[in-house]
């Protein structure tokens, strides 16, 4: 009867978080206690082209309900003559590829050297490492409930990298506090965007292909949702939502409401898109950059996100996203990732600072649209290339998946004093133009040189009432 009780008061609690409360209890995910910690293989060096020493455990995340654990493992990876200061986090493994010693590639090899550490664990779908059973139970619980703590893409993915994290530190002898960056894709870049907002170890971020922002798609606007309704291509059309794969038809088959639904975007937001929280993260001078991608399904909504967010760091690939192969012209060179974790680590020794977002404008002129793009004074940028399409179909629609910007459509942009340049040729039949551009900058670390890019913000500009 004892165990009744206590159960159904915690159901109670962990119900009351989804509204008015914390996702995250950062207490809880800080306390290195309560980790429950199974040590798989002890600290043991591992050679290669570089020497390091390595330990593999695994963790409880902590509970998704009362009684149900979430555990994953956690390889850390320390330089193998001192401890390391900070480290690069991420969740993309798998238990399996976890349990061989890491092989650090030559970026990783970089970091180490320096005195920075890895930590790596498991951001992924249970049922890929065998606990369909244990995802699915949370999907219904969820739908039933829409509890952010039940939804292991809401909570357990965050809470993981976060829980990495105290299990790190709590290795003294191999790990003092420093920078935390996090980087990833899809999954593993909304978890650590996410997580990154909670939780103040954590310094930088490089996410591909996942959210950024909370347009109107994402916070189930009726108006939104009526016009992707109403857009030609397969059923439901839609497979983005609120911060990855739309989870609506579930809850309104379990019982739920639009406007339940609507209430758990506004209630939850402010702790889950990076656009909510600029400010707080500039304060703590976290360092961001994001690769959404062009013709993402789960950051569908370029245009909104450049309007209302032009000073938020993106690259765009065009015609980039999940299982898309890019533009003939695409930045092949690109080095991004690894530029930004260098110049996070050890900014003084970097030459050079990754280019800030540029400004952009654009005036209709007859039959064509003349696009200038301005950095700051001093800002190094070597090249200039523009992209565009025309009359791109809605957010998150089958055709703004799958219309690609064609071959043609790019040119090399020319530079005047402080500004890139270009002049398109309109369609006369179409009624609006999308447009970015993406500009070079080379950084040095020791006898290497990154590429490094930054576009303009994703610009919309109607031709016709």
């Amino acid at each position: 009867m004892r165990k009744i009780v206590i159960t159904t008061l915690l159901s109670l609690f962990f119900s009351l978080s989804a509204f008015g409360m914390k996702v995250f209890d950062m207490e809880e995910i800080r306390d290195p206690g309560t980790l429950q910690i199974k040590v798989l293989q002890d600290w043991h060096k591992v050679q290669g082209p570089i020497a390091t020493r390595q330990k593999l455990v695994t963790i409880n995340v902590g509970d998704l309900w009362p009684g149900q654990e979430y555990r994953v493992p956690v390889r850390m990876v320390a330089p193998a003559n001192r401890k390391a200061k900070g480290f690069h986090l991420t969740g993309g493994s798998t238990p399996s590829r976890l349990g061989k010693d890491a092989r650090p590639n030559p970026t990783e090899r970089e970091l180490l050297e320096g005195g920075v550490g890895l930590v790596v664990t498991v951001v992924q779908e249970p049922g890929t490492y065998g606990q369909r059973a244990l995802s699915e139970a949370s999907e219904k619980r969820f739908a039933e409930t829409l509890n952010p703590r039940f939804k292991i893409q809401y909570w357990a993915w965050p809470a993981t990298l976060m829980r990495a994290i105290t299990t790190a530190y709590a290795e003294k002898d191999h790990f003092e506090k420093g920078k935390v960056a996090a980087s990833g894709g899809s999954k593993n870049g909304a978890s650590p965007s996410m997580a990154i907002l909670h939780d103040e170890r954590m310094t930088a971020v490089h996410a591909t292909v996942s959210p950024i922002w909370d347009s109107p798609l994402r916070l189930n606007d009726e108006k939104a949702w009526n016009e992707l309704r109403a857009q030609p291509g397969r059923k439901g059309g839609f497979t983005g939502g609120h911060f990855g794969p739309n989870f609506n038809e579930r809850v309104l088959d379990a019982g739920g409401t639009w406007i339940e639904l609507q209430n758990f975007a506004r209630e939850v937001s402010d702790q889950v898109f990076i656009s909510r929280n600029l400010k707080a993260l500039r304060k703590r001078g976290v360092d961001m950059l994001f690769h959404p991608g062009t013709h993402d399904f789960v950051a569908f909504d370029m245009a909104w996100g450049g309007k209302h967010h032009p000073t938020i760091p993106v690259y765009l690939g065009a015609n980039s996203g999940h299982g898309k192969r890019g533009h003939p012209k695409i930045e092949r060179d690109q080095q991004n990732k690894a530029g930004f974790m260098l110049k996070h680590f050890f900014p003084d020794e970097v030459k050079g600072d990754l280019l800030a977002p540029p400004q952009v404008k654009s005036e209709l002129k007859g039959k064509t649209l003349k696009v200038s793009v301005s950095f700051a004074p001093g800002s190094g940028e070597e090249s200039g290339r523009i992209w565009w399409i025309f009359d791109r179909a809605p957010d998150g629609s089958p055709n703004y998946m799958s219309e690609m910007i064609p071959d043609n459509q790019t040119m090399e942009m020319k530079k005047h004093g402080d500004q890139w340049s270009a002049t398109i040729e309109l369609d006369p039949k179409a009624k609006r133009i999308d447009f970015f551009s993406n500009h070079r900058k080379t950084l040095r670390y020791k006898e290497s040189s990154y590429r490094t890019y930054i576009s303009s913000p994703y610009t919309r500009v109607p031709l016709k009432e």
